[in-house]
């Protein structure tokens, strides 16, 4: 009897044991699949690779957001004193962001662009809401759709308007260059009988902190091959800048181009701005530039927006409106072999790079002087990979003159020993004016380079395209007329003393600023409603 209660005892316990056991796994069923609902529905309508926020607040709350991906939920922290910016998709500094109460990006209705039946007569396209616009007024920059879906999706991808892909049967010199991967050498010269060239750029204002420096840089005695004086461009931006040092620059054979006259520094002005913004701020500066630097030979061709903010398609359609001949503001990631400037008619030969950039979509007939990026690793043979950078004084790895040394000769090495794509290097003057370390090891490199290759030239923007225009061997080029002209100037400088105008402007309220110019002083100081500086808005 004993024995038969201890087994019935042994058998109950089992029983409840197993009975346990069921339910716990049930239990944890239970909770993977309502983790699994709750991922489900978190993750529903995300984009792939978006980062969101759990909990929307400032404080630590801003500084937490999570991802879908295949392996489940991924969390990450911006470090302190830090916020997640969710519109630009990355950490940024704290009074940077102004999107802690949002928990995840704008949500944006799209168009109805491919349907299993067409929804539209020809020539039209659906709407989000399913209503027909004709397709031209698709990405145009203007809300058409009553729900504004028209201006939702807009990348190179999916514009209904957008650039064919590169067709070299139709794409043809001197007005057109493309390639399909944009590597390809002008007339399919072979590399080795392409002459090197190199356009080393300033941006922002000439004045006083830097004519020293260039005066240093071009001193009439570094010379190309062909005899002429080494050449660089300026992309000017207006306030402070002396107009009689721009003068003297264009006078001397540089190029000057436009930075735009207020260098307005809300990075979104530049994304957003619209064709008129574009025309004031880029047209307005060739005005001023032309007028108050005396420059009447129709040279001022060339724009860069500031802080490389590319304007989509607005951008590109005021510069061909306003008849200028390239933008130098796209920048290439990092690729082997570099890209080679090209047309915008064609689609471009790779991917719209960097944060929230606002590439052109549409076929415009402007050159882009693409920016390749640089190699900024120590040793590229061994080290990992390192994102590249497009301007010099943004490769923050550089910290002495013989690091930066060894950085331009591996940079002119992946060009020259490859397809010969033209070499940028881009400065703001602080960079090398701050650290005499870096100007010195630089003015050692343009040395050493001219006397070390007969094939390699330091010139213009202007001069790159008139080569690829009408491309000539390295025997060739040192009788190349656009690379002769200015070839070296001498004489006096077109005034000893210039006028140093003290100016206002309703624009600039409470700001007297201080203009040098060799003509006659304007009324108001030149700003974006007056270039002229005459008091006519």
């Amino acid at each position: 009897m004993v024995k038969f209660l201890a087994l019935i005892g042994i058998t109950a316990l089992a029983v409840a044991s197993a009975t346990a056991e069921v339910r716990i796994k049930r239990q944890a069923e239970e909770t993977t699949k309502k983790e699994e609902s709750f991922e489900k529905e978190l993750c529903k309508d995300k984009d792939a690779g978006e980062w969101f926020r759990l909990v929307a607040g400032e404080g630590d709350n801003c500084r937490d957001v999570i991802q879908c991906t295949s392996s489940g939920l991924q969390a990450i922290r911006c470090p302190a004193g830090l916020f997640f910016d969710i519109e630009k998709q990355t950490c940024d500094w704290k009074d940077a962001v102004k999107n802690c109460k949002f928990k995840n990006k704008e949500r944006k209705v799209k168009p109805l662009l491919i349907t299993d039946e067409p929804l539209c007569q020809e020539g039209f396209l659906a709407c989000g809401d399913g209503n027909c616009i004709e397709r031209g007024l698709f990405c145009n920059g203007e809300k058409d759709c009553t729900d504004g879906s028209d201006e939702n999706s807009c990348d190179i991808e999916s514009d209904p308007n957008r650039a064919p892909p590169c067709d070299e049967s139709v794409c043809q010199l001197p007005d057109c260059f493309c390639s399909e991967d944009g590597t390809t050498i002008p007339n399919n010269l072979p590399a080795k009988d392409v002459p090197m060239m190199i356009t080393i750029t300033f941006d922002d204002a000439i004045n006083n902190n830097n004519i020293d420096l260039y005066k240093e840089i071009f001193n009439g005695k570094r010379k190309n091959p062909n005899g002429c004086d080494i050449k660089a461009t300026y992309f000017v931006s207006h306030k402070y800048t002396n107009y009689s040092a721009v003068q003297e620059t264009h006078r001397k054979g540089h190029e000057i181009s436009v930075h735009s006259i207020t260098h307005n520094d809300e990075e979104r002005f530049w994304s957003n701005a619209t064709v008129d913004d574009w025309a004031k701020e880029m047209a307005g500066m060739r005005i001023i530039i032309e007028k108050y630097a005396n420059i009447t030979d129709n040279s001022v061709v060339g724009v860069r927006a500031p802080y490389l903010r590319v304007g989509g398609n607005n951008q590109f359609t005021m510069m061909e409106e306003q008849a200028f001949l390239y933008d130098s503001t796209i920048t290439a990631p990092l690729s082997n072999p570099p890209l080679w400037p090209y047309t915008m008619y064609f689609r471009m030969p790779h991917r719209c790079h960097g944060n929230l950039q606002s590439c052109p979509t549409r076929s415009h007939a402007v050159w882009e002087m693409v920016m390749n990026e640089l190699d900024r690793r120590e040793d590229p043979t061994n080290d990992e990979y390192l994102p590249g950078c497009a301007m010099v004084d943004s490769c923050s790895n550089i910290l002495t003159g013989d690091q930066f040394y060894n950085f331009l000769n591996h940079n002119f090495d992946r060009h020259y020993d490859q397809n010969r794509a033209p070499l940028g290097l881009y400065f703001h003057a602080a960079w090398l004016k701050n650290n005499p370390e870096f100007l010195d090891a630089f003015l050692y490199w343009i040395d050493e380079v001219l006397a070390n290759h007969n094939d390699v030239y330091f010139v213009t923007m202007t001069q790159v395209i008139q080569w690829m225009q009408n491309p000539r061997t390295t025997n060739e080029v040192k009788n190349f007329e656009p690379w002769r002209e200015k070839c070296v100037v001498e004489g006096q400088p077109s005034c000893w003393v210039p006028h140093s105008c003290k100016l206002t402007s309703k624009e600039v309220p409470g700001e007297t600023i201080n203009l040098q110019t060799c003509v006659r002083c304007p009324n108001n100081y030149p700003w974006v409603n007056d270039p002229t500086g005459d008091g006519f808005f």
